[in-house]
């Protein structure tokens, strides 16, 4: 039996342009300004190539004109005219808020000098004490000059807010409590401490086994309060040179000072905080005047200001007894081993973006691990997650909590911490 022909649809017939359609398409996207505006960007570029033409300017890679075009003996005097200012620092103001004010300066190198003010600087500017700049001539004063506060410091300053909140953290319920009286009480209501006529709390030093949430509930308080937060680590204090850690403790205090509100919270402060000894080297004398500087800080000569300071260690043993004195660290926060209901929480805390399948006993997972911290519960969670990966699922069961329960808690059990702290403590 022959093929028979496909049916002829009308439809399919692809028919050509004819003139008509030709002359839409060349006049498609052509206003009535077009033509005068090519006219014009035409002449504008001929004009321009017309006097490059006559200067001599030629075009280069580099953007730089022709050696002929250069004016070397003006570039000379301007920057002779604007001379680079040395740096000094106002000691003394001499008849102040008068039109015969004069200020003694110190410059580093060259002595004390009593000059006046340049033509760019109010006298409401300078203050003493303040860091200038001056001219070399006649050492006038042309601009002040921000504190001088070592870079790293500057660094040490929490910019962006941490995601994590008082939800966050589990098994501390009491812990929270101490630590909001602290920090957030006196910046929301210092009016009921002037009331009863007491100084709040000036400091928190937070202690326990590690993991179980000192850190985490310091970020919690960087992202509750609008108050400037600094964090540093003990050992970055710790430095080559003679001097040099204790220097920085003071510029952390005077950036501190000088904001409105400020929490600093110093992590692992035992790298720094250890009891004073000799050990006959003096391989620890540097550590222990950083030490001493951060003492002399906290309750020295000069008032603290309003400044919270916040401490975490999870040797409390070794630190000195001159730093936990009340009126440094008023109060002493212990992070202990969660209970049944914080372990619970911490479970539940964790798995609250975990896809996990429905009726899950977290009270049982949680009496399976009596001694547990709150990072070993999250190592649990998470290799609960690896087991699912592994058997190709997409929800975590019961089981691989099980399974992951026997693999981290009993299976890590030698390297916990937990029982090295009791010891010492």
């Amino acid at each position: 039996m022959a093929d028979e022909a496909p049916p002829t649809n009308d439809m399919n017939k692809i028919k050509p342009l004819d003139e008509d359609d030709v002359a839409i398409l060349n006049r498609y996207g052509i206003t009535p300004f077009t033509k005068p505006i090519t006219k014009v960007e035409k002449e504008i570029k001929d004009i321009t190539g017309k006097i490059k033409d006559i200067s001599g300017v030629k075009e280069s890679d580099t953007g730089v004109v022709a050696p002929s075009m250069w004016d070397l003996i003006s570039d000379e005097k301007m920057i002779k005219e604007e001379q680079s200012l040395l740096v000094a620092r106002c000691t003394q103001i001499i008849n102040p808020n008068t039109e015969d004010a004069k200020y003694m300066i110190t410059i580093d190198h060259a002595g004390k000098f009593v000059v006046g003010l340049g033509d760019r600087v109010s006298p409401t500017d300078i203050e003493e004490g303040m860091r200038i700049g001056v001219d070399r001539t006649k050492f006038q004063i042309q601009i002040p000059l921000p504190p001088k506060i070592d870079p790293s410091v500057t660094l040490m300053t929490v910019e962006e807010k941490p995601d994590v909140t008082y939800n966050d953290v589990g098994g501390c319920k009491e812990q929270i409590e101490k630590m909001r009286e602290v920090v957030e009480l006196p910046m929301l209501h210092p009016e009921r401490f002037v009331n009863l006529g007491i100084d709040p709390p000036k400091g928190v030093l937070c202690y326990g086994p590690p993991g179980t949430g000192k850190t985490l509930l310091a970020r919690a308080v960087a992202n509750r309060t609008d108050a400037c937060f600094i964090r540093i680590i003990g050992s970055e204090l710790v430095q080559k040179y003679i001097g040099e850690g204790a220097r920085m403790v003071r510029e952390i205090f005077q950036l501190a000072r000088s904001k409105k509100a400020c929490i600093v919270f110093f992590d692992e402060v035992d790298a720094i905080g250890g009891a004073r000894f000799d050990d006959g080297r003096g391989g620890d004398n540097e550590v222990q005047r950083t030490m001493l500087e951060i003492v002399n800080q906290l309750d020295g000569f000069d008032a603290r200001g309003n400044i919270e300071v916040l401490m975490a260690t999870n040797r409390p043993d070794t630190l000195d007894p001159a730093l936990l004195r009340p009126g440094r660290l008023d109060r002493k926060v212990e992070f202990g081993l969660p209970d049944l209901e914080g372990r619970t929480q911490i479970f539940k805390i964790h798995t609250r973006s975990m896809n996990c399948e429905r009726g899950i006993r977290f009270e049982l997972l949680a009496r399976l691990c009596p001694n547990a911290t709150g990072a070993e519960i999250r190592s649990v969670c998470t290799e609960a997650g690896m087991f699912a990966i592994r058997e190709r699922r997409k929800t975590v069961t019961e089981k691989d909590f099980l399974d992951a329960l026997n693999k981290v808690i009993k299976g890590y059990q030698k390297f916990s911490a937990t029982s090295k702290y009791m010891i010492y403590n």
